[in-house]
């Protein structure tokens, strides 16, 4: 079940903790760079992120958390992380689709890792297009996407 998560209350942000590091700590694996800045969260910079999350839930267990912030018909995905015990399950699936169908979107952008290649074919999967490299130092280059909807998401 997906539902809003209320990251300002301090267990809500702890149970996202608790899915964030080690999903991650994967990527961070992946892309061979270990000082990604998500690592270096708490439950109290989570609380004062600003964003929006929504968690999918297995019970009372948070299995996978999106997060976004939304500003003029723009949905900048800033997180999309499934605990690793819960890979390869569609979670990831399941909460962007959800969040697509808010309404008033135009427009989702996201970035992740160039080197993340599962959340590269997930997102050019899922219809996003990337639009540029940035290369954040040396040893960091991320890949931004973005994914225009059709101007009727009432759908």
């Amino acid at each position: 079940m997906i539902k809003e998560i209320n990251i300002i209350d301090r267990k809500a942000a702890e149970q996202v903790l608790s899915v964030q590091l080690p999903a991650y700590k994967i990527e961070a694996e992946i892309i061979g760079y270990p000082d990604l800045p998500p690592l270096k969260d708490t439950a109290n910079t989570l609380q004062i992120t600003g964003e929006t999350f929504y968690g999918y839930f297995t019970g009372e267990k948070l299995c996978g958390a999106i997060s976004f912030k939304q500003e003029k018909g723009v949905l900048d995905i800033h997180r999309l992380i499934v605990h690793p015990e819960y890979f390869r399950k569609g979670i990831a699936q399941k909460l962007l689709n959800y969040i697509e169908r808010r309404p008033m979107i135009k427009k989702m952008i996201v970035t992740t890792g160039a080197k993340n290649t599962p959340a590269v074919a997930f997102y050019l999967k899922n219809g996003f297009k990337e639009v540029k490299k940035i290369d954040v130092n040396k040893s960091l280059t991320i890949t931004a996407f973005e994914k225009y909807l059709s101007s009727d998401s009432s759908n």
